[in-house]
């Protein structure tokens, strides 16, 4: 009789065995289309990371030569010796060459970013407008060269996007396909940006994706990390920002005020983002009920902020000179508090006028004045269990910056990576914790999120929700008359009650109509010219919609799970 040992230990030998075979047939079979893949992913993340490299030093070289400092990192402090009348101007002259760009070269005459290439993830396949993407590269770099009050990080990653929409189409990508080189630009993007390899990598799945599939991992790792090296070799393995040593919690009795501080933040994130959809539509009701043309809006916005940078000129760009002073402790409280409106106010004007340019940089700003502010007074009250004010700056920066980008855990890590202060996580994770909790309450879970919202496109909500508007119609419909199909008396039946659809709808349009009609298919009709009846084209019935969007709820499962 076998021992029950060595027979557990021979079946486990064969098991073995058996894995390992079968893992080098896999190899074999799908290695080689793996490392081409790998190496494609490599390829994007270098183009990527140039891209946004030539990006900054662009902005960098145009500022300078615009306003004639030769250290752009201190930009604010050289616009205060300059003639009042050039730091009006400047805005001007470049809300002129954007209008006039975009509405030359630009559908809606705006200047898109993340939030465009968040909706070419979940609907495109993982593509973008190429054309578009480029004339918002050129208005942004002409924004924030020209002092206007946005970020670099929402025209890089739209950059990024525009060069993997490029790869997918020359090699003729599937969705996944797309959609992982989409995530592999954007994580290099990022990298590249801020010199932020693991940041970079989660942005990409935790904001852009919107899953952590392992499939999509590697790649995205792999192009991430090429953006870093692309940002090193440059810069050097350097943090955007410095800060004081000695910046720990003094005690743990000092989390309960970074509770506090992260409810503030939310309650600032949200105020910034309302603010800019408040300053939106204001404009967009401007441009409707005046002669203004489309091409004049960046120009308004550029006079509103030309005079606010006369006496503020801490608005102009992107803002981290004031960052770092924040980070450091060097601006009194009634400074950071006047300077968090401004910037609210800026970033506002300079999005409503459809300039170009992110949120994320402005975030932090805010986020590190909020911080500061919130510290200095936490600090008097209670000094005796209180440490640096500074570490209330960094968390306050992380958990505005969070609840903007409603993306906790890239953005946690970017904090950590642009200042090299990792000691003081605990107090970062906490502030990012709260604010991102209750900014996704109060709007639909991000600024990017609720920017497409508006737009009618419910990403928000789901796969469930934004799948309903990627089915056309017309690819489900029945022609009238076939086996199993609808007869053309019943058609006829619905459409004059009202009850009918065109070729071009989605099955977002059409799936409340099966309630309403309370029958099994609604007819499809195309309308023809004035005193001419409908042209009846078939029907689409309510079983072959349903089957149509648990095929695509099915596909986007396998995908996020894969």
């Amino acid at each position: 009789m076998a021992h029950p040992l060595g027979s557990f230990l021979v079946d486990s030998a064969r098991q073995a065995g058996r894995t390992c075979r079968g893992g080098w047939q896999v190899l074999r079979k799908n290695g080689p289309s793996k490392f081409q893949f790998w190496l494609i992913a490599l390829l994007i993340g270098l183009a990527s990371g140039f891209a946004a490299l030539l990006f900054r030093k662009a902005i960098e070289w145009l500022q300078s030569t615009i306003y004639g400092t030769e250290n752009i990192n201190r930009l604010h402090s050289f616009a205060e010796t300059l003639p009042w009348y050039w730091i009006f101007f400047v805005p001007i002259a470049g809300g002129l060459v954007v209008g006039l760009l975009l509405d030359r070269f630009s559908q809606d005459a705006r200047a898109q970013g993340p939030a465009d290439v968040i909706e070419g993830a979940a609907i495109h396949e993982g593509r973008v407008s190429i054309r578009e993407g480029l004339v918002s590269a050129v208005a942004s770099l002409i924004t924030l060269s020209s002092g206007g009050s946005t970020g670099r990080e929402g025209p890089v990653v739209h950059m990024a996007a525009v060069i993997s929409t490029w790869v997918s189409e020359k090699i003729h990508a599937n969705g996944i396909t797309g959609r992982d080189l989409l995530g592999c630009a954007v994580a290099a993007a990022v990298s590249a940006s801020f010199n932020a390899p693991i940041a970079g990598a989660l942005f990409a799945l935790e904001v852009v994706l919107r899953h952590f599939a392992v499939h999509a991992f590697a790649p995205i790792v792999i192009a991430s990390v090429a953006g870093t090296v692309i940002n090193r070799l440059e810069f050097g393995n350097v943090t955007e920002f410095v800060l004081p040593t000695g910046s720990a919690l003094a005690f743990y009795q000092e989390l309960p005020a970074f509770l506090l501080l992260g409810g503030l933040c939310g309650f600032v994130a949200v105020a910034l983002m309302w603010t800019i959809f408040w300053a939106e539509d204001i404009g967009n009701q401007i441009m409707t009920y005046t002669p203004l043309k489309r091409w004049m809006r960046p120009v308004v916005s550029g006079a509103m902020l030309g005079a606010l940078a006369i006496w503020f000129p801490h608005i102009i760009g992107v803002g981290y000179e004031t960052t770092s002073a924040a980070l450091t402790g060097e601006l009194l409280m009634h400074e950071a508090i006047v300077f968090v409106v401004l910037k609210i106010i800026a970033v506002a004007v300079t999005m409503a006028g459809r300039m170009g340019g992110g949120v994320f940089s402005p975030a932090l700003m805010i986020g590190a004045l909020t911080g500061l502010a919130f510290g200095l007074i936490a600090t008097s009250i209670f000094p005796d269990v209180s440490g640096s004010i500074t570490l209330y700056a960094l968390a306050g920066m992380g958990g505005v910056a969070a609840a903007v980008l409603g993306a906790p855990i890239s953005t946690t890590l970017i904090v950590f990576e642009l200042t090299g202060d990792w000691q003081t996580g605990l107090a970062v994770m906490v502030t990012v914790s709260i604010s991102t909790a209750l900014g996704s309450r109060l709007v639909d879970r991000s600024f990017f999120l609720t920017q497409l919202e508006r737009r009618g496109i419910h990403i928000a909500a789901g796969p469930q929700a934004y799948l309903l508007g990627t089915c056309m119609i017309s690819s489900i419909m029945r022609n009238v008359d076939e086996e199993k199909g609808a007869t053309e008396a019943a058609c006829w039946e619905l459409v004059e009650r009202g009850i009918y659809t065109h070729p071009h709808t989605t099955l977002e349009g059409v799936m409340p109509m099966f309630d309403t009609a309370s029958a099994p298919f609604v007819p499809v009709v195309k309308l023809r010219g004035e005193g001419e009846g409908p042209e009846l084209l078939g029907a689409v019935h309510h079983v072959d919609a349903l089957k149509a969007y648990n095929k695509a709820l099915a596909e986007t499962a396998a995908e996020e799970h894969s």
